[in-house]
């Protein structure tokens, strides 16, 4: 259940984080550009499992639209698995959307300076085109390396959300496993969660060149 948490936490992740920063980036110094940020570094300052009891709180206790907690399981329907899970993974990805959106508001800004805006601005694009033909996958690289460290993240840090949630997976493993003072268990989850981490990273190297023709021309 891990996974699945994780991979739909990084998925609404980067769905508020990519227009969040964009937007502020395009209005830098404007209001909306203030209002973004400041609702970042909220963000950034409160922890998943806080957002994981306003959501109980608000969506399950007082509107009744999703339950409070467990898995009805993916043998009783895709989309119903996939609402079990919305509320932890809304959890788990505001605080990742909140740091995700600052990069790449700050990425993008520093790409709007360089030469290569302003001769594409001088040739006739209109910003929001120099926007987004150049700036946008220019400014990708460093999102792509906070995107590879927040799925290891989210894959780990899943474990509180898990208990949260009453949730089947990682996080559930582990605690029993410390519990019961399973040893061998803990290492195994360790293990599978440093594979993890080298996996995606390795994928994130392969997206580089994928993004940037650069890094796919031979020295």
């Amino acid at each position: 259940m891990s996974l699945p948490l994780a991979v739909y936490a990084l998925v609404l992740s980067t769905l508020i984080a990519f227009p969040a920063g964009i937007f502020a980036a395009s209005r830098r110094g404007g209001a909306g550009d203030t209002a973004i940020m400041g609702a970042t570094q909220l963000g950034v300052a409160i922890p998943n499992f806080w957002f994981a009891m306003i959501l109980v709180l608000i969506f399950a206790i007082n509107l009744r639209w999703f339950s409070a907690g467990g898995f009805v399981g993916w043998d009783k329907g895709f989309w119903l698995g996939l609402k079990s899970l919305t509320l932890p993974a809304i959890a788990l990805a505001l605080p990742q959307a909140a740091i995700l959106a600052r990069v790449m508001r700050s990425s993008l800004l520093d790409m709007l300076g360089e030469d290569f805006i302003r001769t594409a601005r001088a040739k006739g694009l209109s910003k929001r085109q120099a926007l987004w033909r150049h700036a946008v996958r220019n400014a990708l690289i460093p999102v792509l390396t906070i995107l590879g460290l927040q799925f290891s993240f989210l894959l780990a840090g899943g474990i509180v959300i898990e208990q949260v949630f009453f949730l089947p997976g990682l996080g559930r493993l582990i605690f029993q496993a410390i519990s019961a003072r399973d040893l061998i268990v803990v290492e195994g989850v360790v293990m599978l969660l440093v594979f993890s981490v080298i996996i995606v990273n390795f994928l994130v190297d392969l997206t580089y060149a994928a993004v940037d023709p650069r890094l796919r021309q031979r020295s």
